[in-house]
C-alpha cells in the first residue's frame, strides 16, 4: 500500500498526516459546537485547542519512544518523524490532560465540564484517526485468513490492505474506528436525556473507550509491552475505573444540567454561564 497520498518532489504528504488532521479538525468542530452551547469563549476555546493538540501530540510522541527507547536511542533522529507513525494515544490523552488542567485553572473553569466538551469531540477524532494506522500498515492483529475476514462482512478494500508480510492479518484498527464511532454516536444519544449531570459523558467515554481499547489490544501483535503486560491493557483498566467512580459519585448529586439540548443554545448559554465553575 502506498503511503503516500502527494509527493510535490520537494515534500511527500502521507495519508497518516491527513488522517491525523482529518480527526483533528472533526473533533475541533464537535467541541467548538460544544463549547459555544456551554458559554465557553472563542479566545479560551482557541487557546486551549492549541495548547492540548501541541501537548497531545507530544506526549504521544514521547509515550511511544520510551517504550521504544532501546531503538530510538540509537536512531534518534527518527524521534521527529512522526509522519511513519509512532504516536501512542494513551500518553496523548496523558499530556492533553495535563494541558487541559492548565488552561482551565488560569481562566477559572471547571476542568470535568471543560473535559465533557472535548470527549465528545475526541472520540470522533479517534474514529478517523485510526485509519492513519491502515495506510501505514501498522495497528494490526494477528495472522488470520481470507475467508475468517470475508465472513466479517469487512470491506473488500481493507482486506487487500491487511495483506501484510505475506499473511493475512486481523484489522484491529478498524474494529477500533468503528467501536469508537458507537461511542460517538452513544454520546449524542446520552446528552439528550432529561438530566445531564457533570462529569457523566467523561465518565461514560472512559469506561467505553477503555472497554474497546482492552478488547482490541488483546487482539494486536504490536503492543508496548511493561514487562509480559500489554501497557494500553493496563491504562484501560484504570480508565474503566476512574469512570465507574466518576458514575457512582454523580448519582450522589440530585442537580444536573437540565434539558441542556433540548433548549435554545442562546438560553442555555445564559444559563450555564450562571454555573460557569
Amino acid at each position: 500500500m502506498d503511503r503516500v497520498a502527494l509527493d510535490l518532489g520537494f515534500i511527500q504528504i502521507y495519508w497518516y498526516s491527513i488522517c491525523l488532521f482529518v480527526g483533528m479538525l472533526a473533533a475541533s468542530f464537535v467541541i467548538y459546537r460544544e463549547a459555544k452551547r456551554r458559554g465557553i469563549d472563542d479566545d479560551t476555546l482557541i487557546n486551549l485547542t492549541f495548547s492540548t493538540i501541541l501537548f497531545g501530540i507530544i506526549g504521544a510522541r514521547l509515550y511511544y519512544v520510551i517504550f521504544n527507547f532501546p531503538y530510538y536511542s540509537k536512531h534518534p533522529l527518527e524521534i521527529l518523524e512522526i509522519w511513519n507513525g509512532g504516536l501512542a494515544i494513551h500518553g496523548g490523552l496523558l499530556f492533553g490532560l495535563i494541558s487541559i488542567i492548565s488552561n482551565c485553572k488560569k481562566k477559572r473553569i471547571s476542568v470535568m465540564r471543560m473535559l465533557d466538551i472535548i470527549v465528545v469531540g475526541l472520540i470522533l477524532g479517534q474514529a478517523i484517526g485510526r485509519w492513519g494506522n491502515f495506510f501505514n500498515s501498522e495497528a494490526y492483529g494477528a495472522i488470520t485468513t481470507l475467508e475468517t475476514l470475508q465472513s466479517q462482512g469487512i470491506p473488500k478494500f481493507i482486506i487487500d490492505g491487511m495483506y501484510i508480510m505475506g499473511e493475512y492479518r486481523q484489522p484491529t484498527f478498524f474494529y477500533e474506528s468503528i467501536g469508537c464511532l458507537f461511542g460517538f454516536l452513544a454520546m449524542i444519544i446520552i446528552r439528550l436525556g432529561k438530566y445531564l449531570k457533570r462529569g457523566n459523558l467523561t465518565a461514560f467515554y472512559l469506561v467505553w473507550y477503555g472497554v474497546l481499547r482492552f478488547l482490541v489490544e488483546g487482539l494486536r501483535t504490536d503492543s508496548l509491552m511493561l514487562g509480559s503486560l500489554k501497557m494500553a491493557q493496563i491504562v484501560s483498566l484504570s480508565f474503566v475505573l476512574i469512570g465507574i467512580i466518576i458514575f457512582l459519585i454523580n448519582l450522589k448529586k440530585s442537580k444536573g444540567d437540565e434539558n441542556l439540548y433540548r433548549k435554545d443554545p442562546n438560553k442555555v448559554m445564559m444559563e450555564q454561564m450562571v454555573y460557569y465553575n
